[in-house]
């Protein structure tokens, strides 16, 4: 029982710094990357269908991306997604689509690294909410006299030890993250 409690919060620790790692590839650096346009939705028949489904997207160079659409009539489709998804990238439209990166200005660079701690932030309260969740789980148990108390202090110290696993990772991605954006 506390054995499965316990893979339970690693399993859901685990999937939050996925997400964060998610967050962080959207968070825009210097360099392209063609992860940068994984949350952009093309209409495709009818249905919005992500870019990466609809095109190849590939670098040109380290500030230049390159979408080619398999439909060469998707390409205006593709170019007016790219241009109204919240990136705030400007495509040039041939019989490719290439999506040149504006640079980074000191203000933006600032905006960014806030919104990576934001992010970073929303993680340790997600790893927090879940270690929370879990030491319910085991008080439970214990009121129903199926644990004992010693048990239930090991489980507290194991769960705290995940937490202070998790967030000392996430504490690492968001260092790693701000050197990045900080990098001209």
């Amino acid at each position: 029982m506390l054995n499965e409690l316990r893979k339970d919060g690693e399993t859901r620790m685990k999937k939050s710094i996925e997400a964060l790692e998610h967050a962080f590839a959207k968070v825009r650096t210097g360099r392209a990357h063609p992860s940068m346009l994984n949350g952009v939705m093309v209409p495709y028949y009818g249905t919005d269908t992500p870019l990466n489904m609809v095109a190849n997207v590939g670098l040109e160079d380290a500030r230049t991306l390159v979408v080619q659409p398999f439909e060469r009539t998707m390409v205006s489709v593709i170019d007016k997604a790219i241009r109204e998804s919240d990136l705030g990238l400007n495509p040039m439209s041939g019989d490719i689509i290439r999506v040149p990166l504006p640079a980074l200005t000191e203000e933006t660079r600032r905006n960014m690294q806030k919104l990576a701690r934001t992010e970073a932030e929303n993680a340790k309260v997600a790893v927090r909410n879940i270690r929370r969740d879990i030491l319910g789980d085991v008080k439970t148990l214990l009121k129903d006299k199926e644990i004992t108390e010693d048990d239930e202090r090991r489980m507290a110290d194991d769960i705290q030890k995940l937490t202070d696993k998790a967030v000392a990772d996430i504490e690492k991605m968001l260092a790693s993250k701000e050197a990045e954006l900080l990098q001209v």
